[in-house]
């Protein structure tokens, strides 16, 4: 294999590779979605062989931040023609439950997750959606078990119709 520096390969070229890259970085608590499904990288610059990634925890307090800088250091510094990484985090601007993507909310619910709904959120707001829908069955029969999951993005509940538990994503 022959190793090129950032000089011999093309910025567009560098910036794509980084995206597929971040598209293996999975959320350290929910690895069935990656940080990109998740939108939580902000952006990407990309300096001739200096690379930034600007990334957006879910939460102000979540405790896989240091590893998510981590995790998304690591791949993209295996990305040629990147020799210096930087992972910044940012909370400007906050980041929103909008942000998660299509593919990211149906990899959720494979998951046994149920995502939030989509729309803007007012501060007083945040907390448990009035109904939560099963990710198993689609059922809205279903019932608050605990305010606190395993994180503070979630939720526990409990499906009346096919009797499974799941986990709930507060809408933020």
């Amino acid at each position: 294999m022959v190793t090129r520096t950032a000089a011999e390969v093309p910025h567009a070229q560098i910036e794509a590779a980084i995206w597929s890259a971040l598209e293996q970085v999975p959320d350290p608590e929910i690895p069935a979605v990656s940080v990109l499904d998740m939108g939580m990288i902000r952006q990407v610059d990309v300096d001739g062989d200096h690379a930034t990634v600007v990334v957006l925890p879910t939460f102000t307090g979540c405790p896989a931040i240091a590893i998510i800088q981590e995790d998304v250091a690591r791949a993209v510094s295996g990305v040629q023609g990147v020799r210096r990484v930087d992972v910044e985090t940012s909370f400007d601007p906050p980041w929103t439950s909008d942000r998660i993507t299509a593919a990211g909310r149906s990899k959720l619910r494979n998951f046994g997750l149920a995502p939030p709904d989509s729309g803007a959120v007012l501060i007083g707001e945040i907390g448990l959606p009035k109904v939560a829908t099963c990710p198993f069955c689609g059922s809205t029969d279903t019932h608050s078990d605990s305010l606190f999951g395993p994180t503070p993005c979630r939720a526990a509940y409990h499906c009346n119709s096919c009797r499974n538990p799941f986990e709930q994503f507060k809408p933020v």
